[in-house]
């Protein structure tokens, strides 16, 4: 059955009604939901990844007599798809997905087939910082006012996976650049932008018009009954907004004393949203995730709670009780009154500084991994006020040397996190925050961002 919102727009290019073969290339979450789904929806499903398929993916395919390959792309066979569903890790450069390309096959993302067959209401969150907080705590609001919600797309379990399997009224989704830049009639009910600064620029040809581009599909086929949530104190998004436009109807929120006849504002540490003529009032205290950044996560995620009319009330007893995300700015421990914090999701300069910017005491920052095009110059004030000492912890450290070696009296290289934590514990004094914020992708040491958090949390354990 497809989704009754089709009924206002038009069908995609790649839905035939005679459904043949269908290629997954990567058998990761995202690979493997997609491939239940097209295989209930009458799909041949043949899964294809040049690594290792993991254990359990393997036995999850063979249960549902779902063929797969492994380090290996037969291109002889990949190129007699009907359609191919491309994980969104894999970047469009690669051999197999150009002569995908070359030969017209189309190529969908997850997010934009789940979506053809999903039945329910959905909430779409993206942006360069904050969108797993900010869809954390989404889901977290509607959990707690007793919605039957779904939880997916770059966070928890795969969107396609759960429209093969669950029944919910309403899904929160995180989606990132990758998941959009295949989509052509995804379209949420509500969308959120968190923000943008530059990320994943290695992805986009190292131009940030391409990176702004992607983060804006996510509203390109919403209509005026829909919403579109945004940070109106960003100079990017502000940018696009001047010279494109949505059709859905715009609720900004600003930290900037910004009145909105529809948005929300800050006025003397209230929240004020004025939305569909209703208006309520929060205070920004009492809520448990701290620092600017987060109110405005806040005040994303109070707009949609808004738009679907919880009560207040129940709003402000939900924000209280929210207990933030795992690898964003996570107090795990004080030891000899050293606090220790796991930020580890932060692989980009403008989630590095935000972190920066919440630090009150001497910081030693534990910095380093894959660059994606950083520009650290940004970082200079605040670690010049901020930072005591650095570790670099990557295999390629001499970008961060070179911006940084002559800011702090302290720079130490290491390549494992063992040396990074006994490292920072030997040049920590009481009262200060070893702070680990990466600014950059895992890669490199680690298997994922979680990897180097976990790994993070286990050496502090150990040695101090």
């Amino acid at each position: 059955m497809l989704n009754p919102a089709l009924s206002h727009t038009k069908l995609p290019s790649w839905l035939h009604d005679q459904k043949g073969l269908m290629v997954i290339l990567g058998a990761g979450e995202s690979g493997v939901g997609t491939a239940i789904l097209a295989k209930k929806m009458g799909y041949e499903v043949w899964v294809s990844d040049f690594g290792q398929i993991s254990d359990k993916y393997k036995d999850e395919l063979d249960l549902h007599e779902i063929a797969w390959e492994e380090k290996n792309h037969d291109a002889q066979k990949i190129l007699t798809a009907q359609l191919v569903m491309k994980s969104p890790g894999i970047a469009n450069k690669v051999e197999i997905v150009q002569k995908i390309k070359q030969k017209n096959i189309p190529i969908v993302s997850e997010i934009e087939f789940g979506y053809v067959f999903c039945q329910s209401k959905i909430i779409a969150i993206t942006g360069s910082n904050g969108k797993t907080t900010t869809t954390s705590l989404i889901y977290h609001l509607f959990k707690e006012d007793n919605f039957n919600v779904g939880l997916g797309g770059n966070i928890g379990f795969s969107f396609a996976r759960q429209v093969a399997e669950k029944s919910f009224d309403l899904y929160i989704l995180e989606i990132s650049s990758f998941q959009l830049d295949d989509i052509e009639v995804f379209r949420p009910d509500v969308a959120v932008l968190t923000n943008i600064s530059p990320d994943h620029l290695d992805r986009y040809n190292y131009d940030m018009s391409l990176y702004v581009a992607a983060k804006f599909r996510i509203t390109e086929n919403q209509l005026p009954t829909d919403y579109f949530i945004y940070d109106g104190d960003d100079s990017y998004i502000a940018a696009w907004m001047e010279k494109q436009q949505t059709k859905a109807m715009l609720i900004p929120f600003s930290l900037e004393n910004k009145k909105y006849k529809q948005g929300i504002s800050l006025n003397n540490n209230h929240m004020e949203l004025a939305i569909n003529q209703e208006e309520m009032e929060l205070p920004i205290t009492g809520f448990a995730l701290e620092g600017k950044h987060n109110t405005k996560n806040v005040m994303a995620a109070s707009a949609t709670a808004s738009i679907f009319k919880m009560r207040q009330e129940k709003l402000k007893q939900s924000l209280g009780n929210f207990q933030g995300v795992e690898h964003r700015l996570e107090k795990m421990m004080r030891a000899n009154n050293v606090l220790y914090i796991n930020d580890s999701k932060a692989t980009n300069v403008n989630s590095v500084y935000f972190a920066l910017e919440s630090m009150s005491r001497p910081t030693i920052w534990i910095v380093g991994g894959v660059d994606k095009g950083n520009d650290y110059a940004e970082l200079l004030p605040l670690v010049y006020e901020k930072v005591k000492a650095i570790v670099c912890l990557g295999v390629d450290n001499d970008k961060i040397v070179q911006t940084f070696g002559h800011v702090v009296d302290i720079m130490v290289e290491v390549d494992n996190m063992r040396d990074a934590v006994m490292t920072a514990k030997a040049m920590s004094e009481k009262g200060d925050t070893v702070l680990l914020s990466p600014a950059c992708a895992s890669f490199d040491l680690f298997k994922s961002y979680e990897d180097r958090g976990i790994q993070f949390k286990e050496q502090v354990m150990i040695h101090t």
